[in-house]
Parts: structure tokens; C-alpha cells; sequence
């Protein structure tokens, strides 16, 4: 069961000096400080497990979409990760799908993935396309977190009223960021793999961005990346794993082994770029003002 927001539970607990900080827990946080063997009370914890959990959604486009340290940050702070495949590995080639969407309000965020497709190719994937964004779009309406990566960011900046098209070169790699807001955004660096870039829609607020694209926006509730803050060892693996990823990397002048070598080397410390990343955006993004579009 979800409430249909995000919630946030903050216990005040007095420190030495005297102030009064507050400390986020997450709902099974205080569900496990609770203890008792009457079978009430286990029967009660279990009805508020349920009743609390919060549940994030993650739009996977393709078959390789994992969610490395984005799926664990978000898991820390006590989100039941729920996945719905768009693309299934067999028709990767065949990919313009008729597809029935999970209700988008039944859950406390949304996180749309990357693609190996255009957020402007309606032609090619428009069946699924075009319900996404205006699903989308109802769901930043009204409030429901949402935070896209590459081609999810993407789908937002289009869903709010930008626009996306091919950039006038790929950035695939890492790369350092220049960022307005380094406590949400840092420099990184962080992993790129896209052809594409958006327009920041009217209203919202670049705070990122490279010499080639915009790399973040926050509208609302709304946080749009370009960048891939998922990327770890083995989701470089999977993307590789498909038909066309090492063509495309190597298209672009990229030596497979030294991005394998420099992933590895970058794991720790972009792991927890993007814990900082996931708990600043629940934090402030995820209950920030609701600001909608037309």
C-alpha cells in the first residue's frame, strides 16, 4: 500500500550543546526499534510495515537498465524497489510496443531510466513514447518525486516543455561537471554514455551542465539528469552485453579496457556521489513546492 507522497519521519533528539537536530529514519528504521513477542503487537508492526512502505519505481526502457548504488541509496532509506521493463531483450530490435503502465500514483517515486532509443523518436517507439510522457508529466502534476536519468531526464525536459535532439557530438566516459549547486550536483565525475541533449523547460532551473549538454534541472518535485550516477563495474558489464554497446563505444574512439579499468577505479567514490546524490534529492527535491505545467 502507498499514501501516494513522499514522507519523510524526523525524530528530534537533544544534543550536548543543547540544540535540537533532527535525524531522518527511515520507516523500517523505526519499525525494527520496536520490540515485543504479544502476538498483537507483532500483528500491529506488521499492518504498519505494510501500511508505511514506500515504494519507488524504476522505468527500466531496456533489458540492461540496472540501478547499482541508485537502487541501494534508495533502499537504505527504506524504499521497496519495484521494476517495470518497457523493452524486453527480444524485442530490442522491434521496440515500438504496445505496453499498459503501472498506475504511477500507487507510488512515493518515480525513476525513469536510460534507453538505447531518442526521447524525440516517435516514429520508433511512440506507441510507448508518447503515454509515458503524459504519465509523466501527470505524475510531476501532482507532486509525485520524480528522477530521471539520461533518457529519463530526458523524457522529463520534454514532459515539462523542453525539447530533445542530437547533440553535436557523444560524451560517453567520465567526465568532470560544472554544477551551480555542488551539495546536490558535485563535479563528479561522473559516468556520460548519450547522443542527445534537452532544452531546460521554461520554468525550471539548470544547475549542471559540460561544454556539450545540460546535465541537471530541477522543476518541482522533478530532477532531471543526463548523466549516468547508476554506473558501477557491473552495469558498464551489462550495457556492453548488448548488441550494439561495445560498437557504440568504440565508434566513438573509447578503448574498452581503459573504461573498464577506469569504472573500477572510480567505483568508491562514485558510489557514494550517488548516495549523497539520492539522499540530497529525497531531502530537499522529493519535498520541495509542487510547480506544475500546462
Amino acid at each position: 500500500m502507498s499514501l501516494g507522497c513522499h514522507r519523510q519521519y524526523l525524530i528530534p533528539l537533544a544534543s550536548a550543546d543543547k540544540t535540537d537536530p533532527h535525524f531522518q529514519f527511515s520507516p523500517k528504521d523505526l519499525i525494527d526499534k520496536v520490540t515485543g513477542t504479544n502476538e498483537e503487537v507483532q500483528n500491529q508492526l506488521a499492518y504498519l510495515s505494510r501500511v508505511l512502505s514506500m515504494r519507488a519505481l524504476f522505468i527500466e526502457h531496456d533489458h540492461v537498465s540496472l540501478g547499482g548504488p541508485i537502487w541501494r541509496a534508495f533502499e537504505k532509506h527504506g524504499y521497496e524497489i519495484e521494476r517495470f521493463l518497457i523493452v524486453p531483450e527480444d524485442k530490442y530490435a522491434t521496440p515500438n510496443l504496445e505496453v499498459t503502465f503501472p498506475n504511477f500514483f500507487d507510488y512515493d517515486v518515480i525513476v525513469p531510466m536510460g534507453a538505447p532509443y531518442g526521447a524525440y523518436e516517435d516514429d520508433r517507439i511512440g506507441n510507448w513514447l508518447l503515454p509515458e510522457l503524459e504519465k509523466l508529466k501527470e505524475a510531476h502534476n501532482k507532486g509525485v518525486p520524480i528522477l530521471g536519468i539520461c533518457f529519463g531526464g530526458q523524457l522529463m525536459a520534454r514532459a515539462l516543455g523542453g525539447s530533445v535532439a542530437k547533440a553535436p557530438k557523444a560524451e560517453v566516459g567520465w567526465y568532470e561537471i560544472q554544477t551551480n549547486d555542488p551539495t546536490l550536483i558535485p563535479t563528479g565525475p561522473w559516468f556520460e554514455y548519450h547522443w542527445d541533449r534537452w532544452t531546460t523547460p521554461k520554468g525550471a532551473t539548470e544547475i549542471a551542465k559540460t561544454d556539450i549538454a545540460n546535465q541537471a534541472f530541477v522543476m518541482g518535485r522533478t530532477l532531471g539528469l543526463q548523466f549516468h550516477p547508476e554506473v558501477d563495474p557491473e552495469v558498464l558489464e551489462a550495457w556492453l552485453s548488448r548488441e550494439s554497446g561495445c560498437v557504440e563505444i568504440k565508434g566513438e574512439g573509447v578503448d574498452l579496457d581503459q573504461l573498464r579499468t577506469v569504472t573500477k577505479e572510480h567505483e568508491a567514490g562514485s558510489n557514494a556521489r550517488a548516495a549523497n546524490l539520492v539522499d540530497t534529492f529525497l531531502r530537499r527535491v522529493a519535498t520541495s513546492a509542487v510547480k506544475t505545467v500546462d
